[in-house]
């Protein structure tokens, strides 16, 4: 197996930016890293030297920007309401089948 040939090599300040959106409540690491598009462990990785201080980056430096992080937040919401009526919508089936199963004879006895 060849290896890979080219690295992308992030400098501190998209670090210190890719932590601080990770840290916006109500967003996961894991959406920022899609968005971001790099691997949500390089992310993990990123947070741990940042609480390290291996990343050397001024809080006021870090720039994000407000578009981003409301369109991150209404990712969130409609993820949340997505999975919300996908359950709704396989109870219903469930329900459905259920009620269009034949009944069972019942015995006057």
């Amino acid at each position: 197996m060849a290896r890979r040939k080219h690295y992308n090599f992030y400098d501190d300040n998209f670090k210190a930016t890719a932590v601080a959106l990770s840290e916006i409540p109500g967003i996961k690491a894991t959406h920022v890293a899609e968005a971001l598009d790099i691997h949500e462990v390089m992310l993990y990785r990123w947070r741990m030297e940042m609480r390290r201080g291996q990343i050397m980056a001024k809080k006021k430096d870090i720039n994000i920007d407000p578009e981003l992080k409301s369109e991150l937040k209404r990712l969130r919401k409609l993820e949340r309401e997505h999975n919300l009526l996908k359950e709704e919508h396989s109870l219903l089936k469930k329900a459905i089948q259920f009620s269009l199963q034949p009944k069972g004879k019942s015995s006057s006895s």
